[in-house]
C-alpha cells in the first residue's frame, strides 16, 4: 500500500470551500456524463450517527463507467470493468471516500480529508502513529507554483491571473502562502489535508500501479 498526505492551501474560508466543493462536484458530473452506458446509480443516501468524523451523510454509488468516471480512473481499469463503487462519508469539515471495483478485488483507493483554517502547517492532523508517519509520504501542493498539464490549463482559472469581483481577492503572487504567514488575517486561508491510501495487491505490479495512481490521479 502506498500512502500519501497531500496538503492543499487555498485562499478562502472553510465555509466558502464547502459551497465551492458542491459547485465543482456538480460541474464535474455534467462534464463526465456522456456516451452510451455512462451514468451513476445511487444505492444509498442516508444520515449516519457516530461514524467517520462523527455524524454525517453516507452515500453509496455505482458508476457505470462509459465516459462518466474521471479519465485518470478509466485509464487504470480493464475495459471489462464496467462497474466502480464509491462509498462516501460526509461529516464536513471531515470527509472520507472509498473506491473499489468488483472486477479487480485487490484494488482500492481510500481518501480521508480534513478541511482546516490554517496555511497547511498542522503537524499531524490525522493522528498517525510513529510507524504510520514513517510510511506516509508528505506532498504539499501549491496552486500557484505547481505545474499544470497543458491540456488541463485554463486562463480563466489561473490563480496568478484571476481576480474575484465579489471578494476582491487575487491575483495570487508566487509567495502568497508566505505573505499570509507574514500578515495573518490579510485574507482568509484554509488547507485541505488529504490522506490517500492506494492499494493494488497484485504481485509484480503493485508498486508501479500504486505510484501511477498517485502521480496521475
Amino acid at each position: 500500500m502506498l500512502i500519501k498526505e497531500y496538503r492543499i492551501p487555498l485562499p478562502m474560508s472553510v465555509e466558502e470551500y464547502r459551497i465551492a466543493q458542491l459547485y465543482m462536484i456538480q460541474k464535474k458530473s455534467r462534464e463526465e456524463t456522456c456516451g452510451e452506458g455512462s451514468g451513476v446509480e445511487i444505492l444509498e443516501n442516508r444520515p449516519y450517527v457516530d461514524g467517520p468524523g462523527g455524524n454525517g451523510q453516507y452515500t453509496h454509488k455505482v458508476y457505470h463507467i462509459g465516459m462518466h468516471i474521471p479519465s485518470w480512473f478509466r485509464s487504470i481499469l480493464p475495459k471489462a470493468a464496467l462497474r466502480v463503487e464509491e462509498e462516501s462519508w460526509n461529516a464536513y469539515p471531515y470527509t472520507r471516500t472509498r473506491y473499489t471495483c468488483p472486477f479487480v478485488e485487490k484494488f482500492s483507493i481510500d481518501i480521508e480529508t480534513y478541511y482546516k483554517t490554517d496555511p497547511g502547517d498542522h503537524v499531524n492532523v490525522f493522528n498517525l502513529s510513529p510507524a504510520e508517519k514513517r510510511q506516509t509520504v508528505l506532498d504539499p501542493i501549491d496552486i500557484v507554483k505547481d505545474p499544470i498539464p497543458p491540456h488541463e490549463y485554463k486562463v480563466e482559472e489561473d490563480p496568478k491571473l484571476y481576480k474575484s469581483v465579489k471578494t476582491k481577492r487575487g491575483p495570487l503572487s508566487e509567495d502568497w502562502i508566505q505573505e499570509y504567514k507574514n500578515n495573518p488575517g490579510k485574507y482568509p486561508i484554509m488547507c485541505a489535508y488529504k490522506l490517500c491510501k492506494v492499494e493494488f495487491r497484485y504481485w509484480g505490479m503493485q508498486s508501479k500501479i500504486e505510484r501511477f495512481i498517485h502521480d496521475v490521479g
